[in-house]
């Protein structure tokens, strides 16, 4: 049972709002026609409303800096996206429940043939503004340029333009993306692992710990595994446990 205050914080309009990032395909997917949402996220937020005895409603967003933007006008309640230091100004966030994996695809020919040799003069990235490697490559990158786009797939455009040599992103969706531009290439490197977790409005503490607790027994109990299983989504590690923690 959760209590009343714990609800009210989780849900100041008696409704839970979630935020769902559907460029990000490990994530959540939107279908054109119709406009549903689902995907991992999507389960996990039905989830979560159904223990905590709320109606949901979700937030569709076709970028994660969006999203997060958008907590600035109040626009969700919780919201599923990457732990970010450049997000903690404005968003408490819970330990992560997935780990993926921020990479690089390149187009045919491309003399870029590894992560370190994407940070050099003269080479342009294309990013989605707002994205948790967006945000980390504006800390590390130290020579390269980055252009920026609106989402993952305006991102891809670029270099389907000419306009980067290199497109930054997670891996599913350069994956997908790669396929249809033949002769591209995916690196199997990393530069970095991108924690996906549950935000919030910082000062919601009851909340926060409601939410942490929930994430810590939907990894424990193998949900999230499940979830990753219905969506068909590979190469994702669940996130480790980040302590004992009581489920709700």
């Amino acid at each position: 049972m959760i209590a009343q205050t714990v609800k009210d914080e989780l849900a100041p309009s008696g409704k839970l709002r979630i935020g769902i990032n559907y460029g990000n395909a490990v994530l959540a997917s939107r279908d054109a026609a119709s406009g549903e949402l689902r995907g991992v996220a999507v389960d996990l937020a039905r989830e979560l409303g159904r223990r905590c005895e709320l109606a949901v409603e979700l937030v569709a967003f076709e970028s994660a800096g969006k999203m997060a933007a958008a907590a600035k006008a109040g626009a969700w309640d919780t919201a599923f996206l990457a732990v970010e230091p450049g997000r903690a100004d404005e968003i408490a966030f819970t330990a992560p429940y997935l780990l993926i994996e921020g990479t690089y695809l390149t187009p045919p020919g491309s003399p870029i043939q590894s992560i370190a040799d994407v940070d050099q003069a003269g080479v342009r990235v294309g990013v989605s503004t707002g994205s948790a490697y967006h945000l980390f490559l504006s800390r590390n990158l130290k020579q390269a340029q980055m252009i920026k786009a609106e989402s993952p797939n305006t991102a891809f455009n670029l270099i389907i333009d000419g306009k980067v040599d290199v497109v930054a992103g997670v891996r599913q969706a350069l994956m997908a993306n790669a396929a249809k531009l033949p002769g591209s290439r995916v690196f199997d490197e990393r530069f970095m692992a991108i924690e996906q977790a549950i935000g919030m409005p910082l000062g919601r503490a009851a909340a926060l710990q409601c939410l942490r607790q929930f994430i810590e027994d939907v990894k424990a109990s193998g949900f999230v595994a499940q979830a990753l299983e219905r969506a068909g989504i590979r190469g994702v590690a669940v996130a480790p446990a980040d302590g004992p923690k009581k489920g709700i």
